[in-house]
């Protein structure tokens, strides 16, 4: 049997929290993880192809999911619009295929149980995970680097999928290295201790590479001639938390390379109170009542979620982004400032700064006077929220709602003005077409809402993530 796929059998667990030993993690990403699966599944090599992962039948500004190393190679970015891609460029278009790739990942979080347990693992995103590799070192007698390299190498033998890792002490640096370091080594493993964070990523510009520092915090930083994590570190701290709050602890823990967080912390972690959010891009922008359509099947969709999940909300949300007016913004790229217009382009993508002439917000909050699961009643009062907080007279690109202050259902408000049948043949109704959505699928069973020619529902309910499955 190949030693690299030796099953993981009773191999121990990381650290109850609070122990003082020094910890290993790997930070493992797969590497232009659509783009790799669509060429894996071809017979392709993403190092050599030009594909790029993009819907088609979306036309040219939609955007690009994922770029193989080949098209990054000829200055293409990743998460970039299709009409960004150079005209004298030849590629593949492959529509995205999520539930596919969802599979995959799936596949390749069993390909690392096969050497670690699940505590030690946490699942970063679909593409990218981090692993308390400790215990494993010892286990099967390997440096950090050499078990990164069985985990890597195990997965391209079945996936065909290449993967890059960072090592570290601790988990943000161990981040940091997958990110800056092991994009620039040729065996694709970045390695930080406490000497080489310091002499390499305290220089490192711009900041904007350091995980949690987006160029909202950076312009923030700019305006005390900090644009480093040496910055950072000099900086008084007072005036950091001035400028940040609570959250100026995070900001000087990582200038210094420290993350108290582990695996174990966060597997144990429960939040006090939960919610439920949904949101979406429009294809275009809607006018007032249109986007209004779209409000009350997003309050369908959801309140049918809390009848399956058997609970009840009693506080929701709405936000709106409005269309942008492409006239007048400034393409300058920079990120100074965050003046109305500016754009800043970073690894995954560009994205407008400020808000300036068009764009912008609206939307609010509102706690209800009952905890309900009851479509009318959330309908009812996403209504009046939006009424309230909308601006007729501007076209609604993005939508998302969302519902608070989640209880199990046996807490749902009854007092003397509920119509306790009434509200009773409601959730059996919605009981009803979750049955029959859940045998013959989301479109099996429709409000008229979404027979309109404005509505988004049908189509959101063959996508997965917004995109087709």
């Amino acid at each position: 049997m190949d030693d690299r796929r030796t099953p993981f059998e009773g191999a121990p667990a990381g650290p109850a929290p609070g122990t003082d030993d020094e910890r290993t993690y790997l930070c493992i990403d797969l590497k232009t993880f659509y783009a790799s699966v669509e060429c894996a599944d071809r017979g392709l090599d993403p190092f050599t192809t030009n594909l790029v992962v993009a819907d088609p039948a979306r036309g040219e500004s939609t955007i690009c999911l994922a770029v193989t190393p080949a098209m990054k190679a000829l200055g293409v970015r990743n998460r970039c619009r299709v009409f960004d891609i150079p005209p004298g460029i030849r590629y593949i278009k492959a529509r995205p295929r999520m539930r596919h790739y969802m599979e995959v990942s799936a596949q390749i979080y069993g390909i690392y149980l096969e050497y670690v347990s699940p505590q030690d693992i946490h699942p970063y995103s679909i593409d990218e995970c981090f692993i308390d590799a400790t215990p494993y070192l010892r286990l099967y007698g390997l440096d950090a680097r050499a078990f990164a390299e069985r985990l890597r190498a195990a997965v391209f033998d079945r996936t065909r999928i290449s993967a890059t890792a960072g090592i570290g002490p601790n988990l943000f640096l161990a981040k940091v290295a997958l990110d800056i370091d092991a994009k620039h080594a040729d065996d694709g493993i970045g390695m930080l201790d406490e000497e080489s964070f310091r002499r390499t990523i305290w220089p490192h510009r711009p900041i904007t590479d350091i995980w949690g520092i987006g160029p909202g915090i950076a312009a923030r930083l700019q305006k005390y001639g900090v644009h480093d994590l040496m910055g950072v570190a000099a900086l008084d701290a007072s005036i950091l938390y001035r400028e940040f709050g609570v959250n100026a602890e995070y900001l000087i823990d990582h200038a210094f390379g420290r993350e108290p967080t582990t695996i174990a912390d966060i597997q144990a972690y429960a939040p006090a109170s939960s919610s439920y959010v949904n949101g979406q891009v429009l294809p275009e922008g809607y006018a007032f009542e249109d986007a209004r359509t779209i409000l009350k099947e997003m309050v369908d969709a959801s309140a049918l979620e809390l009848v399956d999940r058997h609970e009840v909300c009693g506080h929701i949300s709405l936000s709106v982004g409005y269309e942008w007016e492409r006239e007048g913004a400034n393409g300058s790229g920079t990120t100074g400032g965050g003046r109305a217009g500016d754009v800043f382009v970073g690894e995954h993508g560009t994205r407008r700064l400020g808000r300036g002439r068009g764009g912008g917000h609206g939307g609010g909050s509102r706690k209800l006077p009952f905890r309900t699961n009851s479509y009318h009643k959330l309908m009812a009062a996403f209504d009046g929220l939006w009424d309230e907080t909308v601006d007729r007279a501007r076209r609604v690109r993005r939508l998302s709602i969302g519902l608070g202050n989640l209880m199990p259902e046996e807490f749902a408000t009854v007092d003397l003005f509920t119509d306790v049948e009434a509200e009773e043949r409601e959730r059996d109704l919605q009981k009803a077409v979750l049955a029959v959505k859940g045998k013959f699928g989301k479109n099996a069973l429709l409000r008229g809402t979404s027979l309109t020619e404005k509505a988004t529902g049908r189509e959101r309910n063959e996508q997965v993530g917004g995109h087709h499955a």
